[in-house]
Formats: C-alpha cells, structure tokens, sequence
C-alpha cells in the first residue's frame, strides 16, 4: 500500500552532493502550498532550494511570496494581457526549456493543476528530471470539470516519479490509475500548514473598507468565484444571487474580487454601489485569513476556500456542481450548491437563518490534514533520493 506517513529519512544521500531541488509554479495558490515546504528545505541541508516563479498570477503571486518570505531565485515573466492557455503554457515550456539545463537539477518539485504545473512537468521529463508532484491524485471524473485542471493533473500524473497525495482518496485514485505504490505517500494537505500559520499570525485588517468589520455586528458572507467554468452566464448567476443575499436582514456580503477581466466585467456591474457588499481587491493571505475567520459563511469555486472554510469551521458552500475535493462534503461541512442563483440564496439563507443547521457545518475538521504536512513531504523526498542513491550505488558495484 502507499505510504500513509513518513517514517525516518535518511542523513545523507551521497558523500559529494546535495540534491538541487526546483519548485516550479506561478500562481498564488501554488506559492501558498508550496511555501511552508520550500521555508522548510531551506532550512534543510539535505536539500538545495530553487524558486523559479513563471509569473502566471504576476502581481497576487508578489505579495503572497512576500508574506511567506519568499524571494524567487529565477522569474520567467510569462504573462501577457489576454494570454490564451495554449499560448500560456507554450511560453512557459518555452522559456524553461530554454534554460533547465543550466541550472542542474537533481529534481523538480510542481504542486497541483495549472499551465506553470503541467508546463514545469513537461519540461522536466523532456530533460530526464525526475518530477515530483505536491497534491497528487485529485480527481473529479470529469476531464472537463474543472477545466483544465482535471486535464493537467491527469496528464502529469503519467510523467510523475514521486506522488506526493493529501489524501487516501487522492492515493487510491493514483492507485487504480496504475501508478507504483511504492512512489505514492500520503501527507496530508500543505494549505493547512499555511493556514495554521497565517492564522497564529493574523493582522488586523488593512484594507480601508474592512477597517470597520471588527465591530460590524451582522452575519458577514464572504465570497469569491473566478473559474473558467463559471465565467459567462454562470458568473452572472452568481454575481445576482449575492446582490440577494446582501438584500437580507443583518447580512453583509464582501468579496475579494480576482483581477481577471472575465470575472470583473461582468461582477462589478451587478456588485458596485450596494449597501451591504464591500468589494476588495484579492487580500495578502494572512489578511484573508483574518477575513475568513471573521466570516459566518463562505461562498466560492475556489479551491483553497473549499479545503480552508472546512478547516477553519466555516460552513463552506461551493460553487461547483462536482468536485476533487470531496472529503468536506463528506464530512458535511461543506455543500456544493451550483451556480444558479435559485439554489445559492436558497442553501445560504437556510446557513443564516436556521441555528441548528448551521451549527451542524460550522465545525472544524481535518479532512485535508492535520498541520504536519509539510514534515511528511520533506521526509518523503529524503526517501526518495536516498532510494536513488542507494540504486545508483548497486548499478555501480
């Protein structure tokens, strides 16, 4: 079976070498998972370090870094106003090629499901770099859902050598797939050491608009949505349940609004000069932590929210109608509720006006991890290359 916890690495992989390990991703999402795990490696002398940032999410990438004191060995500045995805990854995969040799590898480590992801993975593999994958396994059963995330993991899991899954639902998944169980570890889920993190260490609010919310005595939604899979019609949807929502009785409705266009023309009309929405622009994570922990309920299709709301105890309902991530649906803390506006106002307002349904979902749970994940994949990688140099070492004699 797959390794469900790390067990003792080893001290040393060779006697001359310390593997070069480069973490490859350029959104904000990806920095927040891997950073627990790179300011971990750094203080690891087993492990060389390398940060190369693609610049996917250029300006919310920045600022995440920084929270986490990150600063990027290498910056690809990849993007472009009204990139396309293929012209996207092309550039991506252009640009490492391009230089992947001279940095001399000894692994490269890519976390979850965007064009840096299965970018960073192709380049790799084309330059015979072993590939490791944080928050391996997510599946929805769908190719097209999420688009294209379900695509990307499924297509880098083929070129992977050392599955780093959160869960034993992800493991499994790997598992039937026909990936080698003896390359699967199960961590847990590297947000939630950033979440136990950000959230021993979050600041007062920042933001102008939120300076009043410590004393704000209404039920506060917080809300978000910026997949591809609700841009158009879906959005406009969303954008008329929340107005909803905000018409309530001791509601207010604030939302982190994503820089993307295709989110912002089509939100910002609907949500502009409403009484009880406050619309912001994409908080520092800790700031959004401090928000979400001020929060009653949490509305969104973002990934992270779906892992941290559950985490957190908020009752946490998603804008999707299938998910990767259904161990807090399980767990009956989080909901997915579509994207109809019907059916959002509707399972909201039963969270704000029935107790004991809400406190049935507002209880924190660990279905994603228990804070510890980050030991568990640096344990794991030491594994890894200690297996390699012991395999080396029997080639050679």
């Amino acid at each position: 079976m797959a390794t469900a916890v790390a067990g003792d690495p080893s001290d040393s992989f060779g006697e001359t070498t310390i593997p070069k390990v480069a973490f490859i991703f350029g959104t904000r999402p990806e920095a927040i998972k891997c950073a627990p795990v790179i300011n971990a490696m750094k203080l690891d002398r087993r492990f060389e370090p390398l940060v190369v940032s693609t610049g996917q999410h250029r300006e919310m990438l920045d600022i995440t870094l920084t929270e986490f004191g990150i600063r990027p060995d290498i910056e690809l500045n990849v993007m472009q106003p009204r990139q396309t995805l293929s012209q996207v990854t092309h550039r991506i995969l252009e640009m490492l090629s391009m230089q992947m040799e001279q940095w001399g590898m000894d692994a490269v480590i890519v976390h979850g499901d965007t064009a840096s992801t299965l970018a960073g993975a192709l380049a790799a593999f084309q330059h015979r770099i072993p590939i490791i994958h944080l928050e391996a396994g997510l599946r929805s059963g769908n190719i097209a859902s999420p688009f294209p995330e379900e695509a990307n993991r499924r297509l880098v899991a083929q070129i992977t050598d050392l599955h780093l899954a959160p869960t034993i639902r992800s493991s499994e998944n790997l598992i039937r797939e026909g990936a080698r169980e003896d390359r699967i570890t199960v961590t847990g889920n590297t947000v939630v050491d950033a979440l136990h993190w950000a959230a021993e260490n979050a600041p007062a609010f920042a933001e102008p608009a939120l300076a009043d919310l410590k004393n704000d005595t209404r039920r506060i939604v917080v809300a978000s949505a910026h997949r591809r899979e609700s841009w158009g019609a879906p959005m406009h949807e969303i954008a008329r349940a929340l107005v909803q929502l905000s018409s309530q009785e001791n509601v207010r409705v604030i939302i982190p609004l994503h820089k993307n266009l295709a989110v912002r023309e089509v939100m910002l009309p609907y949500l502009s000069n409403q009484a009880n929405i406050t619309v912001v622009d994409p908080l520092p994570y800790r700031n959004f932590c401090s928000l979400m922990l001020r929060s009653d309920i949490i509305i969104s299709d973002s990934s992270g929210a779906e892992e941290e709301g559950p985490s957190l105890g908020k009752p946490t309902l998603v804008l999707r109608d299938i998910t990767e991530r259904p161990e807090a649906v399980e767990a009956g803390t989080a909901r997915l509720v579509g994207r109809s506006t019907a059916r959002i106002v509707s399972e909201a307002t039963r969270l704000l006006r029935d107790p004991d349904e809400y406190s049935r979902m507002a209880r924190p749970v660990d279905a994603y991890g228990d804070g510890k994940a980050t030991t568990r994949v640096i344990d794991a990688i030491a594994r890894y290359f200690a297996a390699q140099t012991a395999r080396e070492a029997r080639l050679a004699s």
